[in-house]
């Protein structure tokens, strides 16, 4: 995938819905992020065996589905893409690396940390890989726990991560 036709500096994303359409698009995207953005974290079997997680489309779409997930597009092409699992679970958040340090997943995130407070979440929980960790902990998550993620023969490393939300009753926070 490359960047869409005209893109200059700093996207002007959009953000709609996940589309069934969207799926091979969005695994692509997952697929190049996972490749191409993770490499001071992760060796090179790692990243294969991870990006490899969105070769069955199929399953990958159904999970897709199963969330509440957001699409940002630049000129209608998708870029990234964040899904919510339940209400309080950032299950999948990648860009394509066209447009990754660019504000997209920030929007991306911005929008998905609203829904989830819309839908009466006190808390986000995300399982940040290390090459993620440090975005979600300038948006306020703190580390809870080290995870050992077996794909295929590789062991991958990433960081259970808990956000509590603004505006929750001090009571009712989990």
């Amino acid at each position: 995938m490359t960047a869409p036709t005209g893109f200059t500096g700093t996207p002007k994303a959009g953000l709609r819905p996940f589309l069934p359409a969207d799926t091979p698009i969005l695994a692509e995207i997952f697929r190049a992020g996972v490749l191409e953005l993770t490499g001071e974290d992760y060796s090179e079997l790692q990243q294969e065996a991870w990006a490899g997680s969105a070769d069955d489309e199929e399953a990958f779409g159904r999970k897709l589905a199963a969330c509440l997930t957001l699409v940002a597009t630049v000129d209608g092409a998708p870029v990234g893409f964040i899904a919510l699992e339940g209400k309080e679970t950032v299950a999948l958040l990648y860009v394509h690396p066209a447009v990754a340090g660019q504000g997209v997943a920030t929007l991306l995130y911005n929008a998905i940390e609203q829904l989830a407070k819309a839908r009466g979440a006190t808390r986000l929980m995300v399982d940040a890989s290390d090459s993620a960790r440090d975005f979600f902990e300038r948006r306020g998550f703190e580390a809870q726990r080290r995870n050992t993620v077996v794909l295929g023969d590789e062991w991958i490393g990433n960081t259970t991560m808990k956000k509590d939300l603004a505006g929750a009753p001090q009571g009712m926070r989990s």
